[in-house]
């Protein structure tokens, strides 16, 4: 219990960043990492608001208004997406309700905070960056597959494409994770300690047994083993997002000479977004590629719908002339996906 009159914020910062969530609540690094970046945000803003120094805000400073200011500030100054805002601001809504479970004065502040609506994203505009397969194909022939770090190159992004997976799942595959046979498949390890079994085509599962042939022929029992490995002096250290994301990007740019739509930034949740396009495009339902995924809401997949809608529209729109007597009946509005019409073709009903 903390004394009267005594500073309890940071104190309660710390238990709830170290004790609650990671031991507690046994969240995930990634879900702990996220909270502790939306309650240092909001503490450097309070500290430049207010002038103070940060070892002087207290739970005074934190009111309902003070955080909504914060929130503005995010998408005005910041230029933070409405899925970030609302992202932080479920963290600090979080972290308010344990606090005030500490301590009963910060109740009537949370019953203020939870007043605050999240802010509803603008399904008319969403977008959806993503590749076409001749762009991603293009990405993956850029190594040098004759060379051992040419073949690895070549087929992490393979893999990363075929599977779908977030960067972080990919680099947690060991090798007891993969089941090769008449159904091959991958089980990855995604947010919140939920996994998910994703099968391969069969073409990707010929590149795994090259793969493992070069890199795994002397360790094929010790299952424990890191599907993606770099070799440096001499020793095996695992594959880094850091990496990853350097391999992508130089891919990226020698591909770019050949195929000029490959964006200037590319990146592991570009190939993620692509594969989830292309499989929408091609008829998959999305409460499949929701599991395909590991999304927890089915709302979070249905950005793929809508932004292959309104690529579709800005399609139309390009090939039909100004003159036209369709031109001035082609908009946003005419061709969004609503969440009804969504919920309508999910549940049979269209």
């Amino acid at each position: 219990m903390m004394r009267s009159g005594e500073n309890t914020l940071f104190p309660l910062v710390h238990d709830y960043l170290k004790i609650y969530l990671p031991k507690q609540r046994n969240v995930s690094h990634n879900t702990v990492r996220s909270y502790r970046k939306a309650l240092e945000e909001l503490l450097d803003y309070i500290k430049e608001h207010e002038q103070i120094p940060l070892g002087q805000i207290t739970f005074e400073h934190l009111t309902a208004d003070a955080i909504l200011s914060f929130l503005e500030y995010l998408e005005t100054e910041k230029g933070c997406s409405v899925s970030t805002r609302n992202a932080r601001f479920a963290a600090l809504r979080a972290f308010m309700g344990y606090a005030a479970d500490h301590d009963v004065t910060l109740i009537a502040g949370l019953n203020k905070l939870k007043k605050i609506p999240f802010k509803k994203p603008d399904n008319t505009a969403v977008a959806v960056e993503y590749m076409s397969m001749a762009a991603i194909t293009a990405i993956i022939e850029q190594p040098d597959a004759t060379t051992s770090k040419g073949l690895r190159d070549r087929f992490f992004m393979i893999l990363l494409y075929d599977t779908g997976a977030r960067v972080q799942e990919m680099l947690n595959i060991r090798l007891s994770d993969i089941q090769l046979g008449p159904l091959p498949k991958v089980t990855l390890f995604g947010k919140g300690h939920k996994t998910r079994v994703v099968p391969l085509m069969e073409k990707t599962a010929q590149h795994l047994k090259k793969y493992l042939l070069e890199f795994h022929a002397d360790n094929v029992s010790e299952e424990d083993v890191t599907l993606f490995y770099s070799v440096i002096r001499g020793e095996k250290h695992p594959l880094t997002s850091r990496t990853a994301q350097y391999l992508l990007q130089k891919y990226g740019e020698q591909a770019r000479q050949v195929c000029k739509e490959i964006p200037p930034n590319v990146h592991p949740h570009l190939f993620r977004h692509s594969r989830a396009m292309h499989l929408y495009q091609e008829g998959m339902d999305l409460t499949l590629i929701s599991q395909w995924l590991g999304h927890s809401q089915l709302e979070t997949t249905q950005i793929y719908a809508h932004a292959d809608t309104e690529h579709k529209r800005r399609a139309i729109e390009a090939s039909t002339p100004q003159d036209n007597p369709l031109y001035s009946k082609l908009n946003s509005a005419r061709y969004t996906v609503t969440d009804e019409e969504m919920l309508k073709k999910l549940t049979g009903l269209r």
